[in-house]
């Protein structure tokens, strides 16, 4: 069996229980432990686990704390957002939500003038100091755990608004219920930019892929492309009928 086939299996273990362990794995895939933990380490440097003494557990990014989620894949994000930055030209207006490889490529966005509406502090302040570029926020309330401004004033200020894209976060992203998020208000508000956008990108690195959140944000067909890192996630998406656009695998 070679590697990719049996992290596959391992990958369907965790999704059916939530954890595995290192013996058990061991023995039903045949192999050496030596074999399994490689294996679990490689899986955890891709997001998709978390290592733990003799076993692993899945990783749910979209229940983890602001700063668990920045930390998590920085490489692949950084890929992610460096395959985006390119999409948008000069005088174009931006949705960008909250979230942090959103906030990844909004520090790459290099091109002026710009108009840019977010929900997210974090990205505000990386273009506060910019002149080329006509800042706006949504407004709401402010979760402080999540970093973003969400509610009834965001949902409305961007009811009023129109631009050449959004670029989003998401939680999870499946090829048969779309793109899913763990948060009502969240969703809202992701779901309101992409009303307000002649194309919508979302940005998510392969840890949210085949999971599905509570709260629907948008089928597949509505995306005009969803950028990611892991090649094996494109198949299935694109016979969904979107575009998956593959950024490179960091170095290392």
């Amino acid at each position: 069996m070679f590697a990719e086939e049996r992290q596959q299996q391992i990958l369907a273990r965790l999704s059916q229980s939530g954890r595995v362990e290192v013996l058990e794995l061991a023995r039903a895939l045949k192999v050496s432990e030596d074999t399994v933990r490689r294996d679990l380490r490689a899986l955890e440097g891709r997001g998709y686990l978390h290592k733990t003494y003799g076993g692993a557990v899945a990783l749910d990014p979209g229940h983890m704390t602001w700063k668990a989620r920045a930390d998590l894949k920085a490489g692949a994000k950084a890929g992610i957002a460096a395959l985006a930055a390119p999409l948008v030209e000069a005088g174009q207006s931006l949705l960008l939500d909250a979230g942090s490889t959103v906030l990844e490529l909004a520090r790459r966005l290099h091109v002026r003038p710009l108009n840019v509406l977010t929900n997210s502090l974090d990205i505000a302040a990386v273009f506060a100091a910019e002149a080329g570029v006509q800042l706006s926020l949504t407004g709401g309330d402010w979760d402080v755990s999540a970093r973003y401004l969400v509610g009834t004033q965001a949902v409305q200020t961007l009811a009023q608004r129109r631009a050449d894209w959004a670029f989003l976060g998401a939680c999870a992203f499946h090829p048969r219920a779309g793109v899913t998020s763990v948060s009502a208000a969240d969703a809202a508000v992701k779901r309101a930019m992409i009303l307000a956008a002649d194309r919508v990108v979302v940005l998510a690195d392969s840890s949210k892929a085949g999971q599905i959140a509570p709260y629907l944000v948008a089928p597949l067909g509505r995306l005009y492309a969803l950028i990611t890192d892991e090649a094996s996630l494109a198949a299935p998406l694109e016979e969904a009928g979107l575009r998956v656009l593959l950024a490179a695998q960091p170095s290392g």
